[in-house]
């Protein structure tokens, strides 16, 4: 493995760490959100990588593309979502949805 690789796993490994961390100590709605994109973000780096490493770039660079259009519209769904829970009890604590009625 070259250094290059190498590095590449480490900065990925430690962005699924971090987004990992902020899911697991925080009950704001915003941070989960920013967790979550900062993982995806690490997942996509891994698909780019392994695309490069197998010499099938243009694929994963096609996953890539049709995955942060799906992180997109996740994104904006559980920030719409967030907007609507701060309107309804004033503050962005995920307890807060337990008191919802259907």
């Amino acid at each position: 493995m070259t250094a290059l690789s190498i590095g590449v796993l480490v900065t990925a490994l430690l962005l699924i760490l971090t987004g990992m961390y902020c899911l697991m100590r925080t009950r704001h709605i915003i941070r989960i959100i920013l967790g979550i994109e900062v993982a995806m973000k690490a997942i996509t780096l891994l698909l780019i990588f392994a695309g490069y490493i197998s010499g099938k770039l243009a694929l994963a660079q096609s996953f890539v593309i049709t995955m942060i259009v799906a992180e997109v519209m996740v994104a904006v769904v559980a920030a719409g979502i967030a907007v609507s829970v701060y309107r309804q009890y004033g503050s962005m604590d995920l307890r807060n949805l337990t008191k919802l009625n259907g």
